[in-house]
């Protein structure tokens, strides 16, 4: 055993020999108090003994050994898991596809901004209908005060980061996975452009992965500027005071506050910077355009962003108590007027129309034509499609020809006016359930106004309650269009093709026009007929029979062509063979625009101007992508238009529009036409001056008769019409009522005609007093001289004329005026009671009808039984038919007297002794009658008297036979005029 000194004095290496060996004497000295400096000198010795040193060595190698073997395991695995993070991010963004500068402008940029509506001059209307509302701004026109609190409580590193925040990332991530309640998010503005412009709000990692790849990429491209103004007018806000969605800072600052962007305070751009996290949670009003109870929530996001701003140095804390005291309550701006609802139809039109003009702007940049689209209906389709999203998207502003002014005043005095007539009923069934109830229904109306030499559409009246039915009776609603169908197929046509002229003489009899039918048709709206007439005067009557015998003289040259012309859209083919279309009874109808479109050709010489509600289209940059161009279309010739101006002036001069004239608050250069429809259903008056043409219809929705008791239903239409252009007068006089008149062109002539035959006067013509004079195209002047009337005898027989046989005595027979026998058949192809044709009344009382004869019976007729009274004798009509006067002779043989058998049949004599004969057409006489003695007897050499006993008592001669008067016939297949007063 070793001795405990021995043990101490080893050296290091043989310490534990010593302990081992079970020598624990130098344990009793564990209690006493060390030598610090032998412990450090032992302790020394200890570390730097060669086998001490040599065994850290080892330790320190393997040691490091194992730590580079860790380290390299680290980063072995965060390769791998690197590697694998980026195959997995590499996996969710590979069907994304490499974006261009372009491409990412493009897709950034195509935010939908509402396009605007403007009224003429430039005067805003409103926006159009949309989901939701936007408006562009430009960066420089936001307020800075927005800027600042957009980014403080959106990104408040945006200006510092390249797109993405990695940690914001990671933070992120982490929640996900740990499935944290609280997540804070890590979109940079720039990934939420990306969220709503380019991708989607879809929840995942692929979603995720794609918006920071393109978020890098488009921080590549875009500067901050660029990206943040992007960003203000992509977001949404809520909604503005009317309750419409909102989104765009200029549409949430004029929507809320009323306001420019640029002109918000602290506190107003910190409540609109705060609307995006919860825009409908947040904004202040309804969808009713209410505000809300609780405003509360949206308050205090307002704050919050405050306090954000503050904290990042964008205000002081002067400005942040300021604002956070500021009521922004008092600046909501109040519920604005729907430009949709203001102006249901004018919107709705407006944005109709839009949608066509660009759907042919857009086909043609894509080389197709006007006509590709008529004929290709899918194609069509597809570029009305593509228009319709471009209004809706591009924040075009669409220039309307309205003249607000006129359309507002129109509007006040529709729903003012008393004399609609009364509503009737009307049963309808519910499409769903089967149900049938009734209803009242109003009288409707439709009115446009139109400038005719460019075809703008001023104003018009599309109805009386659009929330009873929306229809927009001016533009859309197609309705017969009844008489005043006639100058446009009838009587404008006639003339162009050389078949009319004013003075062209028509027959307005009874014919059977229509073989279908076993009766005479058509019938005029009096029933009654004139006899021959003028082109003139059966338009300016509404005549319909003469309107349908010239069609029917036309109608194989197919003058319907010439409605296509003047802009007619749903005409058939039934429309170009049918008579019944000359007075208007079309198959599908005809609009008011379309109707008054076609007059207004007539106001311009003959040219067709389509009338035209858009101006022109602009785009947000300022580019014109639109501008209406005026394609004059000829129709008919400038004669032949003035010729119809000419015709139609008689309408309201004399004619069945003379009502209006009255009711005028102005003079002007008026022609037009008045119409009715088929059983009375609808109502027009349409009429033109030099610079404007304005049409009117009314009727009921459901078609029903506008007869009732109390004023004619076409007086209260013509009187409306002329209240409407009262009240357009009263914005602009000059335009409505223009100081000039209708110019006459060349090529009009001046000629007189023979109303019988409308042909060149005869001499006989002259003689009855029977001559005219009218405008003529000289082209189409007649060069024929009258034939229909001859001079020659005739004799009278009660109220009958007869052509005088030439030995019929000079005495008994007139000089006069003879119809022509083959006039009838000549002229008008017809065969006719002649006795209507020829009035007996005024200068016609003279003309003796050729239908009128009598045959000599080859005796001479028997004596007539004569009486006297007083001073004078008398006797009746003698019995046969032929005899044609009497003489009157002295008991001596003295003739005293010749009386027509027309005439009164009597003689005053003095005192004697008398007798008559009667007179055949023929020459031959009868015997004396009786002898008459009158006072006292005469000293003469008497003449044997006759036995008075023996002759017969006179019989009256038969009385001509009757004109038959047509009695009322049942309209259906009679659409006629129904204006009356004349």
């Amino acid at each position: 055993m070793l001795d405990s000194n021995k043990c101490h004095s080893l050296s290091s290496q043989d310490v534990n020999v010593c302990y081992n060996v079970g020598d624990f004497r130098g344990i009793d000295k564990v209690n006493e108090k060390p030598n610090w400096k032998d412990e450090i000198k032992s302790w020394f010795s200890l570390v730097t003994d060669r086998k001490t040193v040599k065994g850290a060595r080892i330790t320190y190698q393997v040691f490091w050994n194992l730590l580079l073997i860790f380290l390299i395991i680290l980063v072995l695995g965060g390769a791998f898991a690197g590697g694998v993070g980026a195959g997995y991010f590499a996996s969710l963004v590979k069907e994304e596809p490499i974006r261009s500068y372009e491409s990412m402008k493009k897709d950034i940029y195509n935010y939908e901004e509402t396009s605007e509506m403007y009224f003429a001059n430039d005067v805003y209307l409103g926006k159009l209908r949309t989901d939701l509302e936007r408006e562009e701004v430009k960066l420089d026109d936001v307020s800075p005060y927005l800027i600042d609190a957009v980014v403080a409580t959106e990104d408040e590193y945006f200006y510092e980061h390249n797109g993405v925040v990695p940690k914001a990332i990671a933070r992120a991530l982490f929640q996900e996975v740990s499935n944290s309640a609280n997540q804070s998010g890590g979109s940079t503005l720039t990934q939420q452009l990306i969220k709503n412009q380019i991708l989607t709000n879809e929840i995942s990692f692929e979603r995720k992965a794609k918006e920071i790849l393109l978020a890098l990429r488009l921080e590549k491209f875009f500067d901050k500027k660029e990206i943040l103004e992007a960003y203000l007018n992509v977001s949404t806000f809520g909604r503005n005071s009317s309750g419409r969605n909102i989104a765009g800072v200029q549409s949430a600052a004029k929507g809320i506050f009323g306001v420019e962007a640029k002109d918000l305070n602290l506190a107003q751009s910190a409540f609109i910077a705060g609307l995006p996290q919860s825009p409908f949670g947040y904004t202040p009003f309804t969808n009713k355009g209410e505000v809300k109870a609780d405003l509360e929530p949206g308050l205090t996001r307002m704050k919050t962003v405050l306090k954000r701003m503050h904290e990042g140095g964008a205000i002081d804390s002067k400005q942040y108590e300021e604002a956070i005291a500021y009521d922004i309550t008092k600046n909501f701006v109040p519920p604005t007027d729907n430009p949709t609802e203001q102006y249901p139809w004018l919107t709705v039109e407006i944005e109709k129309r839009a949608v066509e003009v660009l759907s042919k702007v857009l086909a043609k940049k894509d080389g197709y034509e006007e006509e590709a689209l008529k004929k290709d209906d899918d194609l069509r389709e597809k570029y009305i499609t593509l228009a319709d999203r471009n209004l809706r998207q591009n924040g075009y502003r669409i220039h309307s020809t309205i003249n607000k002014d006129m359309y507002d005043v129109m509007a006040v005095v529709t729903a003012n006016y008393k004399n609609f007539g009364p509503e009737k009923q009307q049963v309808i069934t519910d499409t769903e359930t089967g149900e049938q109830k009734t209803v009242m229904e109003p009288v409707e109306v439709g009115a446009v106004l139109i400038e005719n030499q460019t075809g703008k559409i001023l104003s018009f009246v599309g109805g009386r309650n659009h929330k009873r039915e929306q229809i927009n009776h001016a533009t859309s609603g197609l309705r017969q269009n009844g008489s005043t169908m006639k100058p446009l197929l009838v009587y404008g046509p006639a003339m162009e093709l050389g078949k009319s002229a004013p003075g062209t003489i028509l027959p307005d009899i009874p014919l059977k026009l229509n073989p279908q039918l076993n009766r005479p048709w058509p019938m005029n709206y009096t029933r009654t007929y004139s006899g021959l007439v003028s082109a003139r005067y059966a338009l300016e009557k509404s005549l319909n029979v003469p309107a349908v015998k010239l069609y029917k003289d036309i109608v194989d040259q197919r003058p319907a062509s010439y409605l296509e012309k003047m802009g007619f859209t749903s005409l058939v083919e039934e429309d170009y063979t049918n008579l019944a279309t000359s007075i208007g009874s079309l198959k599908d109808g005809v609009t008011v625009e379309e109707n008054t479109n076609a007059f207004a050709t007539f106001a311009n010489s003959g040219q067709f101007i389509d009338a035209y509600m858009i101006e022109k289209i602009v785009d947000k940059e300022g580019n014109v992508i639109y501008q209406h161009e005026v394609k004059p279309v000829e129709v008919f010739s400038p004669q032949t238009a003035y010729l119809t101006i000419d015709m139609m002036r008689d309408v309201i001069k004399t004619g069945t529009a003379a009502s209006i004239k009255g009711r005028l608050k102005f003079s002007s250069d008026l022609a037009g036409k008045t119409g009715t429809g088929n059983e009375f259903y609808d109502s027009w008056f349409v009429a033109s001056n030099p610079n404007i043409s304005f049409g009117i219809w009314t009727g009921y929705d459901t078609p029903k008769s506008l007869k009732t008791a109390g004023l004619n239903y076409s007086l209260r239409t013509n009187y409306l019409w002329a209240e409407l252009l009262n009240a357009a007068y009263d914005i602009n006089p000059a335009l409505i009522a223009p100081a000039e008149q209708f110019k006459m062109p060349g090529g009009i002539v001046r000629r007189s005609y023979c109303v019988t035959s409308g042909l060149l006067p005869s001499e006989a013509c002259s003689r009855a007093g029977l001559v005219e004079t009218d405008l003529f195209n000289a082209k189409f002047v007649p060069t024929g001289v009258d034939d229909s009337l001859i001079s020659g005898k005739f004799v009278r027989i009660g109220d009958a004329k007869y052509l005088a046989l030439d030995s019929a005595p000079a005495e008994f027979a007139e000089d006069g005026v003879i119809l022509n026998p083959d006039y009838l058949q000549k002229i008008f192809g017809i065969t006719a009671n002649v006795d209507q044709l020829i009035p007996k009344k005024d200068r016609w009382a003279n003309i003796l009808i050729p239908n009128a004869k009598i045959e000599d019976n080859g005796k001479a007729p028997a004596a007539p039984v004569v009486m006297g009274s007083g001073s004078t004798l008398t006797w009746g009509s003698h019995p046969e038919p032929d005899v044609i006067g009497y003489r009157v002779y002295t008991n001596g043989g003295q003739r005293i007297g010749s009386i027509k058998a027309g005439g009164g049949l009597a003689q005053n004599v003095g005192n004697g002794e008398y007798y008559v004969t009667a007179v055949d057409i023929a020459g031959a006489e009868s015997p004396p009658s009786n002898i008459v003695l009158i006072g006292a007897p005469a000293v003469t050499n008497p003449v044997e008297p006759k036995e008075t006993e023996q002759i017969p008592a006179p019989v009256p001669a038969p009385a001509p036979a009757p004109v038959p008067v047509p009695g009322p016939v049942e309209p259906v297949p009679d659409p006629g005029d129904g204006s009356t007063d004349t």
